[in-house]
């Protein structure tokens, strides 16, 4: 899997990143820590694109609750966690101590680790045990794709009305075309779950990987 956006040239992807914000030394730093360390898992964190725009979203949103399932190494975290006031909070959950170690290391020289609780253990039953109330505003889904329409019933219910969910990897570098793996499989029929759930509105754009927006009614 590439590190940018699918159909972006290489010089068109780096003047894209270099016009989404100042160069962050922080996230370079962990970008190449990540690469480091689990060269076979890299793929696993988000484009750098997405960072900035997550930042903003959080922001743009006025979230003060956010969640996330699939936290690996930190960058997405980090970049919800810095758009969130002094005293707003995000909830993560993930499956691995070894990723999240990284990633709470960078939470810490970012000064966001107050705002940070993690929870690790397979994310569809630590869900379960949140209350059942809607008091998220915002959520970001980047884990095991098979297990998409499990967390995605698990979360809807706990978002606010007007609360944005963001799905990442939804077009699967374009092979969601042609599906011939069972992670692709399983991305194809949640992304017709999403389409047809009229508890939410949604629309799909082609950040990075694909990357899907669904507002709560």
């Amino acid at each position: 899997m590439s590190f940018k956006s699918i159909g972006l040239s290489d010089e068109l992807h780096s003047y894209l990143v270099a016009h989404n914000g100042p160069l962050d030394p922080l996230v370079a730093d962990l970008v190449a820590e990540t690469r480091a360390n689990f060269p076979g898992n890299a793929n696993f964190q988000i484009a750098p694109e997405q960072g900035p725009f997550l930042t903003f979203l959080t922001r743009l949103l006025g979230v003060r609750s956010a969640l996330e399932v699939g936290t690996f190494t930190g960058l997405s975290s980090l970049s919800i966690a810095r758009g969130l006031p002094d005293d707003g909070r995000l909830l993560c959950f993930d499956v691995s101590e070894e990723f999240t170690a990284l990633a709470r290391r960078y939470w810490d020289k970012a000064g966001v680790a107050d705002r940070i609780e993690l929870r690790l253990g397979p994310a569809a039953a630590t869900l379960a045990e949140l209350p059942e109330e809607p008091a998220f505003d915002l959520a970001f889904i980047d884990a095991d794709k098979t297990g998409y329409p499990t967390y995605w019933a698990q979360i809807v219910p706990r978002m606010r009305p007007g609360a944005v969910i963001l799905v990442d990897n939804v077009l699967r570098g374009g092979r969601v075309l042609d599906p011939r793996d069972e992670e692709t499989a399983a991305i194809v029929a949640f992304n017709e779950l999403v389409r047809a759930d009229d508890r939410v509105e949604s629309v799909m754009i082609p950040l990075a990987d694909g990357i899907t927006l669904a507002r709560r009614r």
